[in-house]
């Protein structure tokens, strides 16, 4: 596989268990699996899944809050975080994995990659899954974050991880503080932004999170870690013409598939689909495997329309300042229809529920953002 990220060692977690199979993961950077922090709802997968991915989980919680300038609440919702040293931990256990840091791929063909050093190496299957592609067939906004994990002097008395802090001073459009507690005194700080544009200041919002710190009556006695990232939500987008500037035969996966969910920006439900689709579908040559995922992401498109219908009232429809109104009012919903909005499986019913009911922007905005198709013939154009 080409690329070190989530999407890869998931596939290798779920086809680690097959006989007489060697599977070598690429990784451009020096050390694999960057540094990051991948949530997910215990939701979000099936029972069998929580079961093989397990090895990768850092932590688990129980429930989980939400904090609006009118209301906070607690969801019984379980809720489960992989780390990058999580990841690497898992990957090292297993005995046919190997890792290849430092390596940058140039060019993938359906039997062989070749590094940019000019050494081509075969392999029966291909797996490209080097992140992010940039495509004028996507429309975006952007959930920019910047994280502190940090040791506290004292307890900072959370149980739970905090979804989302919305009750602080709304900045570069919706902003929220995400909390997670690894233990009493240690604790996840991260600032992020959903903004139109992607420029990240990552001085400012570490100068902020020191501050939501200091609000919070807690004293940071070390950082631990840093992390920072600019995730894409999707606003349009054009799936057939996507697929049509990859490779017919060389399979993509994670965030170069565009499989993620388009308003939560959460990569890891959409990476295990695909990682049970690998495994269900293997032994498989490239080419084959590559028709199935282009038809399950292309399946996966349809299905998240209503999402970037509500990602285009968030961005287009609602002033950047009052864009927490259409999170606060969603939170008010009942669990279950929550669950399911974030785990990408929300129903006709949901969509008539989150709908209903006085708007939370202006209604002529609204409308005006109804249709997908004319953001990407501007884009086009």
């Amino acid at each position: 596989m080409a690329g070190g990220g989530l999407a890869a060692a998931l596939i290798a977690q779920r086809l680690s268990p097959f006989p007489n199979l060697e599977i070598v993961i690429l990784e451009a950077a020096s050390e694999p699996f960057g540094e990051h922090t991948w949530s997910f709802h215990l939701a979000d997968v099936g029972k069998a899944d929580l079961d093989w991915i397990d090895p990768l989980v850092a932590h688990r919680w129980a429930g989980q809050s939400v904090r609006f300038p009118e209301f906070s609440r607690h969801l019984q919702s379980g809720y489960a975080t992989l780390t990058s040293r999580s990841a690497r931990a898992a990957m090292s256990r297993l005995g046919n994995v190997e890792i290849r840091a430092g390596t940058a791929v140039s060019e993938v063909s359906p039997d062989s990659v070749t590094l940019d050093g000019g050494e081509k190496l075969p392999a029966d299957c291909v797996i490209d899954a080097r992140g992010y592609r940039k495509s004028s067939s996507l429309v975006l906004g952007y959930q920019k974050f910047v994280g502190l994990e940090v040791e506290t002097a004292e307890p900072h008395g959370l149980v739970d991880p905090v979804i989302m802090d919305a009750s602080v001073d709304q900045l570069d459009g919706y902003r929220f503080v995400y909390l997670l507690p690894f233990s009493p005194t240690r604790v996840l700080i991260e600032d992020t932004r959903y903004a139109d544009g992607e420029n990240l200041d990552k001085a400012e919002l570490e100068a902020a999170i020191m501050d939501y710190a200091r609000q919070q009556g807690w004293t940071v006695a070390e950082i631990i870690r840093r992390e920072h990232g600019v995730l894409p939500i999707a606003l349009a987008h054009d799936a057939e013409r996507f697929w049509a500037e990859a490779p017919a035969d060389v399979p993509q996966a994670g965030m170069r598939a565009a499989l993620f969910h388009p308003t939560t920006g959460y990569s890891l439900p959409e990476a295990v689909r695909v990682a049970n689709l690998v495994a269900d579908a293997w032994p498989c040559s490239s080419a084959a495997l590559a028709v199935k995922i282009r038809d399950h992401a292309l399946a996966r498109h349809r299905a998240q329309r209503f999402y970037r219908l509500l990602n285009r009232m968030l961005f287009l429809a609602a002033e950047p300042h009052r864009r927490h109104i259409v999170l606060q009012r969603f939170y008010r919903l009942p669990q279950p229809l929550i669950e399911r909005f974030y785990a990408g499986q929300t129903t006709p019913a949901d969509m008539a529920r989150i709908l209903i009911g006085k708007p939370p922007v202006p209604v002529h905005r609204a409308l005006a953002c109804f249709f997908e198709k004319p953001l990407l013939s501007s884009e086009t154009s």
